[in-house]
């Protein structure tokens, strides 16, 4: 697939944001809390940044890149979370981009020693453009010497090549100091991205993204003052948005200062990718690496797989901070998260 076959498919997307539209999801979810679920800013006493790069199908020049930083803070006196979390998703070299920014609040109820809920919701904005300038069309293909953008074009070009509106979510996450269990809606006022309007855009909005996410913690080597605990999760996210679906299932290991981790994840038509992470801790920086082995008939060679790139600050990890958790007794399932 060309750049600019790239660019007319994007473009033709741009045009027609149906509800077969989808957001991007990470391979890395667990390293990216607020793109998951609201619920989740404050989960740490201290404060934490998440940064995450995402680089899909490589051998496609014009492939997907998405990027994506979040900050959140507790708030222990008001029972609260607070975060902010900015994403990009760039098609086509460019050609199309999607940028997002949200404000994320959380606020948490004890509901015994061991177990907690937690309210989450977000607000922010959807900006997309297209740089129409960089499109190719059927009547700029000479039919013997290819795409010429020198040639000209009687597509009519928009008068609006950007678009910027509300969008709203919502979560809750239930969770003890072994398991979890949450559920997230974005989208939840349908915001129509589209950049002409067509029929009124009549039902053209972005469908809600529905997540559904859980896992499990347990102990394999207690810590100390010298060494982090060692532990396994198993755990499983399940998305719908629109006509997509897919469920990634898998479990996550930690010992020391190294974390690995295995999923699959399939989609309800077919196998998707096959992914395996790597990563080290270090005080409090935490650097992952995973990468897709595509599964699906499109195969690996055709597609390079999927690279991803993860980094989480969590202050939560400083010295301060852990005495702060002894002291308080503090203990919850989320390591798999900081």
């Amino acid at each position: 697939m060309t750049k600019r076959l790239c660019a007319i498919l994007c473009f033709i997307c741009s045009l027609y944001v149906t509800a077969t539209a989808q957001d991007p999801v990470f391979s890395q979810f667990y390293a990216a809390p607020l793109q998951l679920n609201p619920a989740f800013a404050g989960t740490t006493l201290a404060p934490r940044v998440t940064a995450n790069y995402r680089s899909q199908w490589t051998s496609y020049e014009g492939g997907y890149q998405t990027y994506s930083v979040a900050y959140e803070q507790s708030v222990e006196q008001l029972n609260s979370g607070f975060g902010v979390v900015v994403m990009g998703d760039d098609a086509g070299n460019g050609i199309y981009n999607t940028n997002r920014f949200a404000g994320v609040y959380s606020y948490r109820v004890r509901l015994n020693d061991r177990a907690t809920l937690r309210f989450g919701m977000e607000a922010g904005m959807i900006q997309t453009s297209l740089n129409w300038d960089e499109l190719v069309f059927l009547d700029q293909i000479d039919p013997l010497n290819g795409p010429n953008g020198d040639l000209p074009s009687e597509e009519q070009r928009p008068g609006n090549l950007n678009n910027t509106v509300l969008d709203i979510g919502a979560g809750l996450l239930a969770h003890s100091d072994k398991a979890y269990l949450g559920f997230s809606i974005k989208h939840l006022n349908s915001p129509d991205r589209s950049l002409l309007d067509i029929n009124n855009n009549l039902g053209v909005g972005l469908p809600p993204r529905m997540s559904l996410h859980g896992g499990l913690q347990f102990p394999l080597v207690k810590g100390n003052n010298q060494r982090d605990a060692a532990f396994v999760s198993p755990n499983f996210l399940l998305v719908k948005q629109g006509e997509f679906a897919q469920v990634n299932g898998g479990a996550y290991f930690s010992f020391g200062n190294f974390f690995s981790g295995a999923w699959y994840r399939h989609t309800f038509n077919n196998a998707d990718a096959a992914i395996a992470l790597v990563g080290l801790r270090q005080g409090v920086f935490r650097l992952g690496y995973s990468f897709d082995f595509t599964l699906n008939a499109l195969g690996l060679p055709r597609t390079g797989g999927t690279h991803e790139l993860s980094l989480t600050v969590n202050f939560d990890d400083s010295r301060e901070a852990k005495r702060r958790r002894r002291k308080a007794q503090y203990n919850d399932c989320f390591k798999m998260f900081n």
